[in-house]
């Protein structure tokens, strides 16, 4: 920097009072300076100095998927030029947005087996950078040579952490040598990867591998690894989950009690049968056959062993905290047999004493999902025109959502239908999202058909916002044409609010092309392989 201030010190004052400090003198003086400033301005440009030249990296690995057709490499090139909009609750336009559909694209493109086209490994790597939802679609797209990418900017790395390995192919079931070396050398992230890899190949190995280090873990570790047995439950991981009832870890302790009672032959299944079955009855002294209820007096080693947390959160009291995870673990296989040998729709049906009710039924709604048991949660959802709180036993629309999960997708979806046919849409956001995309046909209808109810009431499109984002998402496309004849500007009756209707107009017509767009998307993709 010096050296460069007494070039401009030089030149300002002029060569005659200042000879510069390379030499040169009269004439040749200027010249010199002149060439001593255009060497110091390469040297600042450069911003390096001259060193070997490193290393050239590896080529990145082929990919051996098929190249996508041109207009839908084009198509993608304009999604992921989109921007996210401002806000979800004001004017939107008519525009679609594109951003919002990458993530069908994604997997429309995953699932016809197509590869990316290299150009747009940056900005997919930027897309699920920002958006961690799209990350396993868009790196699923992205394959190897993104991987090869992502180790060349720290901005990335995060695709390496989320690949097994750090991108490195996981060994096969038969490497057992292999297998070993990574799961005792390996980075956490990789040996959860290993372990969920090895799971869905061999499971008996992979509770094997785990049982082995298993008292050498961290607790924080074993629970991550335990998690992973999720996939494959089987009888035999009862000895292994037994022993990880007596682990030092509460955590751990609730989980490996929460995959046994998912088990219902297990041990600890039938261990918290016999004790809910204690708490339960019939009672039939009266008019008719009520149910009875005696929560649990105490919360012993025993129970706290086999998961029961024994302190309740603020503001519950403990008998009834305690009384609801046993109910929660029991088989519901339990249920029939204890109680008279009713089908799960006539105990439901069943009055429970003493304010029991909500509780009761709030843990065979938990007892449902965990088990995944669709008669039992066709029992508690009841009929879809039923209020909220009327059960017969769902007491929330967050349980319902829940309970939905356990049935087959069109069930679901019908399910849904009569809710918003019976309710309207201002209640149903949470139970579209549970439902298969593309909806149904008679959802889709009952959807299009309660926003049109809705437009004539005269209230604004954004009160809807939530319901129209996921409409614009999960209509059949084929819906499209049921929508042209909601495109006009209504007539404003004089309860409507100002303007309501030309909002409507946009909304529809943002709707109506966003189908078609999705449309035009999966035809560009071509279809699917038989």
């Amino acid at each position: 920097m010096s050296a460069w201030e007494d070039l401009v010190t030089t030149a300002l004052l002029g060569t005659d009072r200042r000879p510069p400090a390379t030499g040169g003198s009269g004439r040749a003086a200027p010249v010199a300076v002149l060439d001593e400033a255009a060497v110091a301005t390469v040297r600042r440009r450069a911003g390096l100095r001259p060193a070997r030249a490193a290393a050239r990296p590896e080529p990145a690995p082929g990919d051996p998927r098929p190249a996508l057709p041109a207009a839908a490499a084009r198509r993608l090139a304009m999604l992921l030029s989109d921007r996210p909009g401002t806000g979800s609750g004001g004017r939107r336009g008519t525009s679609p947005d594109l951003m919002e559909l990458l993530p069908q694209w994604l997997a429309a493109a995953n699932a016809r087996g197509f590869a990316a086209p290299p150009q747009t490994l940056p900005a997919l790597l930027d897309a699920a950078r920002g958006r961690t939802d799209l990350r396993p679609a868009a790196l699923a797209f992205a394959g190897p040579r993104a991987l090869w990418l992502a180790r060349f900017n720290q901005d990335w790395r995060f695709a390496l952490r989320a690949a097994p390995g750090g991108g490195a192919s996981l060994p096969g079931a038969e490497d057992t040598d292999r297998i070993r070396q990574l799961w005792q050398e390996g980075l956490f992230a990789e040996r959860v990867a290993l372990l969920a890899a090895l799971r869905a190949r061999a499971p008996e190995a992979a509770r094997e591998l785990l049982a082995g280090t298993w008292a050498t873990e961290r607790a924080e570790d074993r629970l991550m690894f335990l998690d992973s047995l999720r996939a494959g439950l089987a009888a035999g991981d009862e000895p292994f989950l037994e022993l990880a009832l007596s682990d030092r870890s509460r955590n751990v302790r609730t989980t490996a009690a929460e995959l046994l009672s998912t088990l219902p032959d297990s041990a600890l299944a039938g261990r918290m049968a016999v004790r809910a079955a204690a708490c339960v009855a019939v009672d039939r002294t009266g008019d008719g056959p009520v149910i009875a209820v005696e929560a649990p007096p105490e919360c012993d080693a025993g129970m706290e062993r086999d998961g029961v947390v024994a302190r309740p959160p603020t503001g519950r009291g403990e008998r009834s905290w305690w009384l609801g995870q046993l109910v929660e673990a029991a088989p519901l296989a339990t249920w029939p047999v204890r109680l008279g040998g009713r089908t799960p729709g006539e105990i439901v049906a069943l009055p429970v004493a003493d304010g029991w009710q909500g509780e009761l039924h709030a843990a065979w709604c938990r007892a449902a999902v965990r088990q995944g048991d669709a008669e039992w949660a066709r029992a508690l959802l009841g009929l879809p025109a039923a209020p909220e709180a009327g059960g017969p036993g769902a007491v929330s629309l967050a349980e319902r959502a829940k309970l939905l999960g356990t049935l087959e997708g069109a069930e679901r979806a019908g399910w849904v239908a009569g809710f918003i046919a019976a309710h309207g849409l201002s209640e149903a956001f949470q139970l579209l999202g549970v439902c298969a995309v593309p909806w149904p046909a008679p959802l889709g209808r009952s959807v299009v058909d309660a926003l049109n109810i809705a437009r004539d009431a005269g209230s604004y499109p954004w009160s809807f916002s939530g319901v129209m984002g996921l409409a614009e998402r999960c209509l059949d496309p084929a819906e499209a044409g049921r929508l042209d004849a909601l495109l006009a500007v209504p007539d404003e009756g004089e309860d409507a609010s100002p303007g309501a209707g030309g909002y409507w107009a946009e909304a529809f017509q943002r709707l109506a092309t966003t189908l078609r767009l999705r449309a035009v998307m999966l035809t560009e993709l071509g279809p699917l392989a038989g």
